[in-house]
């Protein structure tokens, strides 16, 4: 009898352990290719990006004129960045925690004050 209960008890791990291996593996976050509209009312002459609250600026190639949009190639394991546009005139604006995400466009939003915020499609 005892030897029942040990043969039961290898089997229910046994069965346990092969349920885990063929259980998909939890899909991976990360930031893919997307796209910026401009919608700051201003042309954009340089856009860069970093992860959210880190120190390096990586230019990102485009720079979309006022009510333009421009695809960017990026691929990121990390959701979180700081965007950054250098706009016609000097100013400069940052979005900041902009979750890529799942994100196929941001718009890139300012007001006449500038105050800035993104809206995602």
């Amino acid at each position: 009898m005892r030897c029942i209960k040990q043969r039961m008890r290898t089997l229910a791990f046994a069965a346990a352990a092969a349920l885990l291996t063929l259980a998909p593996a939890p899909a991976t976050a990360g930031a893919g290719n997307f796209s910026v509209v401009n919608a700051t009312g201003l042309n954009i002459t340089a856009l860069s990006i970093r992860r959210f609250g880190t120190g390096g600026w990586q230019p990102l190639g485009v720079a979309p004129a006022a009510g333009a949009r421009g695809s960017v190639q990026f691929t990121d394991p990390d959701c979180a960045f700081d965007i950054q546009a250098s706009l016609a005139g000097g100013a400069t604006a940052v979005w900041s925690g902009v979750n890529l995400c799942e994100a196929k466009a941001v718009t890139l939003n300012r007001s006449d004050s500038g105050a800035v915020w993104v809206d995602y499609d």
